[in-house]
């Protein structure tokens, strides 16, 4: 392949890989996908086995995803081990940081959550004078929004609100169940919206690169992929300080590799981005590569009882579904202990309740989980973390990975903002909920570790000063005209938001401009 010059590389093939392997394929660029994972044999890779049968009983291997929540020994072989692929951070500042590496990354585990920023987070300063505003507004990325929500046939209600922007939707006009109906009434009297929320239907019962982007790609015949390469550094033309050559390890035999390419995008999630430009040394003359690194508070909530379910009592039509509060705070108002705002998670549970929602054990605790069995409600909060140069990436100089590659070390933390911030979620919860009849079981102020809601964002940021940010609003870095970064990484500020519309939209974007200048020559 070192003889060889392709059209494009892109690294990742993820939502923002497929999504730029789709657009530059259909405008006739010839594309190379370069995946450090492998390509999942769904029939093979998904038997489930007896826990019996597992080296650990389904506890998992000691150490191995010590920060993957949703890890067990019947799908460890989802997630990138940490032992083999580590980072680093304070001990007393942790990270969870969750990886993929099969073919189609994360999106094949995206929660589908589908909501578009607003011009309260594209213009955040502008409203409230912290940090930095995007150098793109809504209205620049609504037409790309629409054609994201037409592939990911997302499904979502028309409210009206200025801060939860409406799209292009398969309309949900499903009627409430009775207790939702209850907790928006609630939201009523107090000002607080109480909206359907948005989700993406996907085809198939899969909503992912692999089934709507790359095939599409393929289709074209202008794209290759390779799995199971880990890109290890991208190098540049000393004539012209462009990106030329990507050099990159075989997986498996840690066979050596590289490839020439004339456009190179990077698409592999925000942190292993970084981590590659860091590694190359390149792309930093502003300075601010790896920083402003923010993700979004998760944990805060409360879990409930509607008391008229219990004992048996629950029905379809007072039980069940799910609802979201989109922000309400520092909207019109100015809350006093914290800037921008939140979200919440709704849900009604006909299933059984988590026993460690009441303080009792043995026959006592039986009892009230048989009485209280279908008639769950709980809030989970979505919170909005301020952009600080402070939280930041960097290189480690003393680990690396078992390709010899150094590996990040992970320098961030919460602040007065986002403890406020989680209370008021807490509270706002609490109201509704009583205001709607519930009894409140638990109650939950600590937010998770950062890292935890995995939607890290930010570290190689877009902007119009290419002495403040590291990429211009195509996602083309302003010291290497030739090389973009589509994913995550381009954030300026995160908002409430699950950010998956808006990396795709940002992606398709990104690309449909790519395509043009290499058209015109430009690139």
């Amino acid at each position: 392949m070192a003889e060889e010059k392709v059209d494009v590389i892109i690294i990742g093939s993820g939502h923002s890989g497929g999504m730029a392997a789709k657009v530059l394929t259909e405008k006739g660029i010839s594309c190379l996908m370069l995946n450090a994972g492998p390509i999942a044999d769904v029939h093979k890779d998904t038997e489930v086995k007896a826990a019996y049968t597992l080296p650990y009983r389904n506890f998992k291997k000691p150490g191995q995803l010590a920060h993957v929540f949703q890890s067990d020994e019947f799908n460890a072989n989802t997630w990138v081990d940490e032992q083999e692929v580590p980072y680093t951070y304070d001990q007393q500042k942790p990270y969870n940081w969750v990886r993929v590496r099969l073919f189609g990354g994360r999106s094949l585990f995206w929660s589908r959550q589908s909501f578009r920023l607003s011009d309260y987070e594209f213009k955040a300063k502008s409203h409230d004078g912290y940090g930095d505003d995007w150098p793109i507004s809504l209205a620049d990325l609504g037409p790309y929004y629409a054609r994201v929500e037409a592939i990911f046939r997302v499904s979502g209600h028309a409210d009206g609100l200025p801060q939860y922007p409406d799209g292009n939707f398969v309309v949900d006009d499903s009627p409430w169940s009775g207790c939702m109906a209850r907790f928006r009434d609630a939201g009523k009297k107090l000002g607080v919206p109480v909206c359907k929320a948005r989700s993406a239907m996907g085809v198939d019962g899969l909503a992912s690169s692999v089934n709507l982007l790359l095939p599409d790609a393929f289709a074209t015949g202008k794209l290759r992929a390779v799995p199971n390469v880990v890109v290890r550094e991208l190098s540049l033309d000393k004539s012209t300080g462009l990106v030329n050559e990507v050099h990159f390890v075989d997986r498996l035999s840690r066979r050596e590799m590289s490839v020439k390419a004339r456009v190179v995008i990077l698409a592999a999630g925000t942190l292993e981005s970084t981590r590659l430009l860091l590694n190359s040394k390149i792309a930093n003359s502003s300075g601010v590569l790896g920083h402003y690194l923010i993700d979004q508070v998760y944990g805060p909530g409360i879990s409930c009882s509607i008391p008229e379910a219990r004992d048996g009592k629950a029905t379809p039509g007072l039980v069940g579904g799910s609802g979201l509060v989109p922000r309400f705070r520092n909207i019109e108002t100015k809350h006093p202990k914290f800037l921008r705002g939140y979200a919440l998670n709704v849900f009604s549970n006909t299933g059984g309740m988590d026993p460690r929602n009441f303080a009792t054990y043995g026959e006592d605790l039986q009892k009230k989980l048989d009485s209280y069995h279908g008639s769950g409600f709980s809030t989970g909060m979505m919170g909005e973390v301020l952009a600080r140069y402070e939280n930041h990436v960097r290189i480690d100089p003393n680990v690396v990975d078992a390709w010899d590659i150094p590996a990040l070390h992970i320098e961030t933390k919460y602040t007065d903002n986002e403890y406020d911030m989680a209370r008021d979620a807490v509270e706002t919860s609490i109201a509704l909920a009583e205001g709607a009849g519930f009894e409140i079981l638990a109650k939950n102020y600590d937010p998770n570790p950062p890292g935890y809601s995995i939607h890290e964002l930010g570290t190689c940021r877009m902007g119009d000063d290419p002495k403040t940010s590291v990429l211009n609003k195509w996602n083309q870095s302003h010291d290497i005209k030739n090389l973009l970064v589509v994913d995550g990484a381009s954030f300026v500020s995160g908002g409430w938001q699950n950010p998956t519309m808006t990396i795709l939209a940002l992606a398709m974007r990104a690309a449909d401009h790519l395509g043009d200048e290499m058209r015109k020559g430009n690139v």
